[in-house]
């Protein structure tokens, strides 16, 4: 990785500090920053691995960033969390640490009332180390490039429905993590193996101490004992979603990009599943699907919980 600017001497002791890895998301970036920024991230740790579209040159302008590049292999950096880890070592040790994907955005209890410090004081006060938060795929209705997305734009004006049920739950016995499948991806791109979904399961928050480390993407942490982020003895743990906005219309070229690139896991299975999916099922959209109110909404659909979080 090479440092393209390092404002990282802003970061304060009590920083709220997020990191992404990516490529090619000029057109989400102004809405993805402002999301977080309203919710009360103060600093952005953002590597780049090689984007042509203008995303770096837009991040340098940015005062809150801190920017890197890494022209490797995203698979063979372990799809870019060797990048993340080495960053986290030296700037997180401490903080808060938020790891997000620019297409995910963190909803919480109280979210619309309460900034993200208010969740990360409670989580300190309650001994709470890591915060799980289940990937909710949202999508339009209708055939998703009927709506172009606009730059700066709420990509869930667009992406408004997803499926409020249609999901499957087992415990990782090794590493003590749910693991989760299912939502449209399954019933559309994955209907014929299901068991090969994508995993939805994601412990994005954590207070960050130099000697963690994400074991797969954002889905197991080590030591694994931060894994636990649900009560085995009744009751339920505080818990968040991530609304996932990947279905709009930018996704096709994006899949296209991303499997002549080879870079994703299992020989970019998941991306080549959504090429042949969308040439017979461009419209994710089916009668069981929901349209998103607020997090009371996924609480009461069993997706998240605010636990004891009064």
């Amino acid at each position: 990785m090479t440092a393209v600017v390092n404002r990282t001497g802003a970061i304060r002791g009590d920083s709220i500090l997020l990191l992404s890895t990516l490529r090619n998301e000029r057109v989400r970036l102004p809405y993805f920053l402002r999301y977080y920024r309203d919710l009360g991230v103060n600093h952005f740790l953002i590597v780049d691995n090689g984007s042509d579209d203008g995303s770096r040159e837009y991040l340098q302008q940015q005062s809150d960033v801190s920017l890197w590049v890494a022209t490797g292999s995203y698979k063979a950096s372990r799809f870019g969390m060797d990048w993340i880890t080495a960053l986290q070592r030296k700037y997180c040790h401490g903080h808060w640490t938020l790891v997000v994907d620019p297409d995910e955005f963190l909803v919480y209890p109280f979210c619309e009332t309460r900034p993200l410090r208010a969740l990360t004081d409670w989580l300190e006060t309650s001994g709470i180390r890591s915060f799980s938060a289940m990937l909710l795929d949202m999508y339009p209705k209708g055939p998703m490039d009927a709506q172009p997305y606009r730059e700066g734009q709420d990509p869930f004006e667009i992406a408004q429905w997803f499926d409020s049920a249609n999901y499957s739950v087992k415990r990782n016995p090794g590493d003590g993590n749910l693991w989760v499948q299912g939502g449209p991806r399954a019933r559309v791109f994955f209907r014929d193996r299901p068991k090969a979904a994508p995993a939805l399961n994601k412990i994005p928050l954590v207070k960050w101490h130099r000697a963690y480390a994400y074991a797969s993407s954002t889905h197991m942490l080590l030591p694994r004992g931060l894994n636990l982020t649900y009560d085995e003895w009744g009751g339920e743990k505080a818990s968040g979603c991530l609304l996932h906005a990947k279905f709009l219309d930018t996704f096709a070229a994006k899949a296209d990009e991303e499997l002549e690139r080879g870079q994703h896991y299992a020989n970019s299975a998941e991306y080549r599943a959504y090429r042949d999916g969308l040439k017979t099922h461009p419209d994710l959209w089916c009668k069981w699907s929901e349209k998103y109110i607020n997090w009371r909404q996924l609480e009461i659909l069993g997706l998240m919980s605010k636990g004891n979080w009064a």
